[in-house]
């Protein structure tokens, strides 16, 4: 099967293999080449595949949609993150956690002052009544 996961700016993954396993909203679930084509929602997890030699790789995948057509199979998501090795990928996937967390509260941090400023500003326009001066 061809497996080939779509970022929204790039394509992330283009590569043979004999073997998925991903997880959606219903649970885990496997497929083979000869696996009957579907569609299904995948859930923020780690998805796993073989390859033609037997090795077995590891991405962490956003929510995102796998399409499951003859020997395609398509996955669109937002972010991923590949390793060989689950106890690295673990490891990458909480630093990407914490930068992301980081980024999130300096985010917040900038709106709430954004909003202190535009408050303080209407107070001032208003004389602090509250009424739009006439």
């Amino acid at each position: 099967m061809n497996l080939k996961i779509l970022l929204p700016n790039e394509i992330f993954l283009d590569r043979i293999v004999t073997k998925i396993n991903a997880e959606a909203d219903n649970g885990s679930f496997g497929i083979l080449p000869n696996h009957i084509d579907f569609v299904t929602a995948l859930v923020p997890g780690i998805l796993a595949y073989e390859d033609r030699s037997g090795d077995e790789s590891f991405i962490a995948v956003d929510e995102g949609i796998l399409v499951k057509c003859d020997r395609e199979v398509l996955i669109s998501t937002g972010a991923a993150i590949g390793d060989r090795d689950l106890e690295s990928l673990d490891r990458t996937v909480e630093e990407q956690f914490k930068r992301s967390d980081d980024r999130e509260k300096q985010t917040r941090s900038a709106l709430a002052k954004l909003q202190v400023g535009f408050v303080r500003g209407f107070v001032e326009l208003t004389g602090g009544t509250g009424e739009t001066p006439q």
